[in-house]
């Protein structure tokens, strides 16, 4: 039946919060909001039942809505070139997944993590990472700060904690991987690293918690490739059933990805293999990667159940069990996910493997958890605060209101240029939202959030890293371990609904004994519930705490 057409402020109001629009937004407005009839099984159609135009319409083309992101529906007719091909300054839409866009990525991704037959097939198949010496060890340089971090207070919890290291030279570490530190350009530990390298190394099960960028990832790997190479691997390609020595699990692709380039770098000159495996990719990749032989699987919880219950990996073989961003990996999202990956039969009991967490952040709910997992006589590290925001980066707070958010970003990034800014909004929608925003105010951004494509979300973090988009519009999924070279800026445009959420997103700043800034935006009609918490932060690194917000506290 025909639709009406729709009031034109109220639509502006419904989708823009009554934000005035460009000329070119207009044009579409006044194009969407005529009468047009339903038809089929609304497959193409948007919020409020509108029609989505042919996007190929000579009359209309697709790359008239500057700054204005996807469509209605799924815009399947938009050519895949169409929508990778760049330009400056134009944000090009996502498949129709942009402000309209519904969440069938959001059921696509969830049913291929878990092997479900049902939604579309996921094909992508990621590029594998380059071979080159060169590029493999390739890193970032400290910071001023960097020799600081020693002025932190460390604490050991836990009955007869090893001696902590002062030099790498101290742990006995074969020739062969005293050469890939060098060449990874690891000179002098860390704190996390001078207490965790040893406790891993005598077989101690250990939960760490030291501020983000401090160095974390190389202290459980050092030790664990260390024990690898010391005992002897299983070589294991021609198996029908791999059996890894060490998994490592971490809750986004990206980071999991991260922590597998990492690992790259210390099992170089080697016969240890690592394979990574997450979601929206391939499932049969994920299988071949496997098969060609694994010693340390890094993986999503996802992909990793789904290949297990596939029986493509065996466990009994495990020694080590990492969780990075461990609380995340015990709360609600994951925690039932880890507590079945320890509960098959196959999968060694803690007495007879050795479990290792890592995180910025422990609640204290997530350090009762842990015991589930830990030995009894585990060790617990903390470098500074439990949970202490990182103190290389310059936090600042300012009380603005919802709708004079926008100005406040705007008036933020044109006065620091094309510096590397991380944005962190509350939804996916909103994120794609900000971004064509700022593409159409002349600031080329991106967007990163779990309803994009795998593809999607590498090319927006690879354009953020090679400078082609300095700006990076992201949801929670980009807020923990993400180490990306010269972040000078974070923006809480709207703050997260947890303390440890806000001191991970901060942390993509500062990183490595660099410096940073952060500045997040206080709505007290929906952020008060963070104030006591903020101030503590503020408080505890040394920042400057606003009157108003000790008053709201």
């Amino acid at each position: 039946g025909a639709v009406e057409k729709p009031n034109r402020s109220q639509y502006m109001q419904d989708h823009f919060g009554g934000y005035s629009r460009s000329r070119d937004t207009d044009e579409y407005l006044n194009r969407q909001c005529q009468p047009v009839h339903r038809f089929g099984s609304g497959r193409n159609f948007g919020n409020r039942g509108f029609q989505e135009r042919n996007m190929e319409d000579s009359s209309m083309p697709y790359r008239s809505f500057r700054g204005f992101p996807g469509g209605f529906g799924r815009s399947e007719s938009i050519k895949d070139e169409q929508r990778d091909r760049p330009q400056s300054g134009v944000f090009l839409g996502f498949r129709g997944r942009g402000v309209f866009g519904g969440c069938a990525a959001a059921h696509r991704e969830r049913n291929e993590e878990i092997g479900s037959e049902r939604g579309p097939k996921v094909t992508y198949v990621p590029p594998p990472p380059p071979d080159e010496e060169q590029a493999i060890f390739a890193r970032y340089q400290t910071g001023i700060n960097f020799d600081k971090y020693d002025e932190n207070i460390v604490e050991v919890s836990g009955l007869d904690p090893p001696a902590p290291l002062l030099a790498f030279e101290e742990a006995n570490l074969c020739q062969t991987l005293n050469i890939n530190i060098a060449k990874a350009g690891y000179s002098k530990l860390t704190p996390v690293q001078k207490y965790s390298i040893p406790i891993v190394l005598a077989g101690r099960d250990l939960m760490a918690c030291a501020q983000t960028g401090s160095g974390k990832t190389a202290a459980f790997l050092l030790p664990i490739v260390a024990h690898m190479m010391r005992d002897g691997i299983t070589a294991s390609s021609f198996k029908e059933q791999q059996e890894p020595e060490c998994i490592i699990v971490a809750p986004t692709r990206e980071l999991i990805n991260q922590i597998f380039l990492e690992a790259r770098k210390f099992v170089y000159g080697t016969c240890i293999r690592p394979v990574v495996i997450y979601g929206g990719t391939q499932t049969g990749h994920s299988i071949r990667q496997v098969m060609q032989g694994c010693n340390i699987l890094c993986a999503t919880p996802g992909r990793l159940l789904d290949i297990i219950g596939r029986e493509k990996i065996g466990l009994h073989n495990v020694k080590y069990l990492v969780l990075d961003e461990a609380d995340r990996m015990l709360d609600m999202g994951f925690g039932l996910d880890m507590k079945k990956l320890i509960s098959y039969p196959s999968m060694p009991p803690k007495d007879k493997r050795q479990t290792l967490m890592f995180s910025a952040t422990f609640p204290e709910e997530v350090q009762r958890l842990a015991g589930e997992f830990l030995k009894t006589d585990y060790l617990f590290v903390v470098v500074g605060h439990v949970g202490g925001a990182c103190s290389d980066v310059q936090q600042s707070i300012l009380q603005v209101p919802q709708y004079s958010k926008r100005d406040k970003l705007i008036e933020i990034l044109r006065s620091i240029d094309h510096e590397r800014t991380m944005v962190f909004v509350d939804t996916k929608k909103k994120a794609d939202y900000i971004a064509a925003f700022l593409c159409q105010e002349k600031i080329p951004a991106t967007s990163i959030h779990g309803d994009r494509e795998q593809r999607e979300r590498e090319v927006a973090l690879r354009d953020f890293r090679s400078g082609k988009c300095p700006v990076l519009v992201a949801t929670s999924v980009a807020a923990r371990g993400l180490d990306i070279e010269n972040v000078q800026h974070v923006i809480n445009f709207d703050l997260p609904s947890t303390i440890e959420e806000y001191v991970h997103r901060i942390g993509r700043t500062g990183r490595c004994g660099n410096t940073g800034k952060a500045v997040c935006f206080f709505d007290s009609s929906s952020d008060g519930h963070l104030a006591q918490s903020l101030v503590k932060v503020f408080s505890d690194a040394q920042q400057e705490v606003p009157v108003w917000l000790e008053e709201i506290a």
